[in-house]
């Protein structure tokens, strides 16, 4: 069948061939299929997509090709379970995809899935059958794990051999793990990975097709839109509690990448957040539970990952945490968080004074406002609740202590604020300019609609600056942007996100008609496994409209770009609206009528020759730089040495190069020295902080 229709397709353009037929999933014998619902819902997608969405792309064979990139590399991006023979037979598919779903036919897509989920218990069980292999730690050979940018397996043979390697590693990894090579016992390493990969065939055994289609889904959105996603009622439910302020766990924001959990946002208030133990891509290898044993993860699930890494407030877990600045072969740290519940509260407004001595030597008090998102309590401003809670109103009386405890400057960090309420954005605007134009907003009939603040006064007129870095996104970027058009503060730090895109969070039951609703029912109905309360189709996050600046300039791609700026390991091509192929593009509109309160260019110059001369002197800014040279070397990970002595000799240097460079640190903050058998300190010096803090100083001296 597959032969006929490779043929079919390469002569598409000599002769007319007939529609391509649906795969028979159940005459081949493939265990997961998609419902009358999932083929509904598919349907339903596409046809938003293409009429309804900002962007409004065709189903064509561009989006279907890219849709068939996202699938692959969202089930098998490391490239280690697949044949390339599997990919030819794919390959018939690749520029039918998007129009088949538009037809609620996702055959052709679930069959790529069930050759994947084949594909993947093959290589667990060949893992098994490697575990009593005779493996040489003095053999000269290496591993390469994330094979992304190689070719696909030709045979499985290469499947078996990578597979030995592997083994070999998860071997080795434990050995040097205790420490000392004369109390390895390999026959207990031996039923631990006995165990791991057991587990790992347990819960691939367990993936259903809801499952299945929420991954196929996910290639689709994507390939129209970074921000577009659709949930099944499952993840639909687990979106809506993120949402709501009352999660109890990490305060980490987690995704799969190369079958290991990643960070990909650090959650204001959280325990991560407050202990500042977690990085973004940080990966998370294994966890414990208290003073537990270690479970590793790596290839599970990610909804039986997050289950183990959640939890009730109070209970203490530990994190087997491969930084995001090391490579595979480095020896992971080790995190202990206490599990926290999450609430508004803890993500509010916060103040503090630091009190900085000038390049004139005399003091200057500097109020600083964290300001880690941008909230309202809408349910409370719905019940009419004249106190509710919001963003603009905690800042406020802020600045209102700050002006009491007689402050010459404002800082407002925005670094790691995704976003939020745009209103509240706009609002916050208004405490620092008079009436006028904060942003606009185009919607997908191309009508702009400018959003002002109304409120006649500035509460606060002095020194402002807006610290702001590449996790600053959406609503961050829309405050800072006006900042800076109005000529209002300075803005310090890099550059931002990009986001300049909004979105809405639609019931998918609203797009389902009355007739499909028959057929759902008619086909068995509903997914009987739906949590109580999530909504029965889903839910779609789909582009409604696009952010630009009162100079008519969008923030998307681009983001803002900071007056003075901070290096950064978050570059925009790996990190950033740009970095994601089908991000929508910039462009920029009419600008605005508005008044700008003053041109700082001439100021920012002279204040950045003063700091570039402040950082020419200071070792706290050598430090960031080598932070950032050992983050990119890292940028591509290389292949890992499965010699004993070698890797064990790389662990050790690695080992006693970050203990040198902790203790230049410490001594550079007048600390006693880490010694051997302590734990890591930690460090609550913000770099960026303080020297946001002294170009305020230098600010209010150049208006003098």
């Amino acid at each position: 069948m597959f032969k006929n229709l490779i043929f079919c397709l390469a002569l598409i353009s000599v002769v007319a061939c007939g529609a391509k037929p649906r795969v028979d999933l159940e005459e081949k014998g493939l265990q997961l299929r998609p419902t009358t619902q999932h083929e509904t819902i598919a349907k339903v997608v596409a046809n938003l997509l293409e009429n309804y969405s900002y962007k409004k792309v065709p189903m064509t064979d561009s989006i279907s090709n890219i849709v068939y990139k996202n699938l692959l590399d969202g089930i098998d991006q490391s490239k280690n379970y697949m044949l390339k023979s599997d990919i030819t037979e794919f390959d018939a598919f690749k520029n039918t995809l998007s129009q088949d779903f538009k037809k609620g036919d996702l055959s052709s897509a679930f069959l790529i899935f069930n050759k994947y989920t084949e594909r993947y218990l093959e290589g667990l069980n060949i893992a098994l059958q490697q575990i009593d292999v005779n493996h040489d730690f003095t053999k000269d050979e290496s591993l390469t794990v994330l094979r992304e940018k190689l070719n696909w397996f030709n045979s499985e043979a290469e499947v078996k051999e990578q597979w030995r390697k592997r083994v070999k590693y998860d071997l080795l990894n434990l050995k040097l793990a205790t420490g000392d090579s004369a109390k390895f016992d390999l026959d207990k390493s031996k039923e631990t990975l006995r165990t791991r990969y057991n587990n790992l065939i347990s819960q691939a055994k367990k993936t259903n097709a809801n499952d299945a289609f929420q991954v196929i889904m996910g290639a689709l959105t994507a390939a129209v839109d970074p921000h577009t996603n659709y949930y099944n009622p499952s993840f639909a439910q687990a979106f809506n509690e993120s949402m709501s302020n009352t999660l109890e766990g990490i305060g980490a924001q987690l995704m799969m990448e190369n079958e290991m959990v990643t960070i990909k946002a650090v959650i204001a208030g959280g325990p991560a957040f407050k202990e500042k133990s977690l990085q973004i891509n940080d990966r998370i290898i294994a966890v414990a539970q208290g003073d537990g044993e270690f479970e590793d993860i790596i290839g599970w699930r990610i909804d039986a990952a997050v289950a183990k890494i959640k939890g009730k407030k109070g209970t203490v877990v530990r994190l087997k945490i491969l930084p995001a600045s090391s490579d595979l072969a480095a020896a992971p740290k080790i995190v202990t968080l206490t599990r926290d519940k999450i609430i508004l509260e803890e993500e509010s407004a916060k103040r503090e004074i630091k009190t900085i001595k000038g390049e004139d030597g005399k003091d200057y008090r500097i109020g600083i406002i964290n300001l880690p998102k941008f909230y309202i309590d809408f349910e409370a401003l719905r019940r009419g609740e004249k106190d509710y809670k919001s963003t603009t109103r905690d800042v406020r009386l802020l600045i209102d202590s700050l002006k009491k405890d007689q402050v010459d400057a404002i800082l407002m960090d925005l670094r790691g604020n995704g976003g939020g309420s745009l209103q509240e954005a706009i609002e916050l605007t208004g405490l620092f300019i008079d009436q006028g134009p904060v942003v606009q907003v185009r919607d997908t009939r191309d009508r702009v609609q400018v959003d002002r603040d109304q409120e006649p006064g500035a509460l606060w007129e002095g020194p402002f600056g807006v610290m702001i870095n590449r996790f600053s996104a959406s609503a961050s970027e829309i405050f800072a942007g006006a900042i800076q058009d109005y000529g209002r503060g300075i803005i310090l730090g890099s550059t931002t996100y990009g986001k300049g895109t909004v979105q809405s969070a639609t019931d998918m039951a609203r797009f389902i008609s009355a007739t499909d609703r028959l057929l759902i029912k008619a086909a068995g109905g509903t997914d009987p496994d739906t949590p109580n309360g999530a909504p029965e189709f889903g839910q779609i996050n789909i582009t409604a409209g696009k952010f630009y600046r009162i100079t008519g300039s969008s923030t998307q791609h681009k983001g803002v770009i900071p007056d003075l700026t901070f290096p950064t390991q978050y570059t925009a091509e790996k990190f950033g609206e740009s970095s994601e192929p089908s991000a929508l593009p910039w462009d920029q509109i009419k600008p605005s009528t508005f008044t700008q309160i003053a041109d700082l260019s001439a100021v920012t110059s002279k204040l950045n020759e003063i700091h570039q001369a402040r950082m020419a002197k200071s070792p706290a800014y050598s430090f960031l730089l080598e932070d950032i040279e050992e983050f990119n070397k890292f940028d591509s990970i290389p292949s890992i040495s499965l010699n004993e002595t070698k890797l064990k000799a790389e662990r050790e240097k690695n080992r006693l190069k970050n203990r040198e460079r902790v203790n230049k640190q410490l001594s550079f903050l007048g600390l006693p020295a880490w010694k051997e058998g302590q734990p890591q300190p930690k460090f609550d010096f913000d770099f960026e902080l303080d020297e946001s803090a002294k170009v305020m100083t230098d600010y209010i001296r150049t208006k003098k």
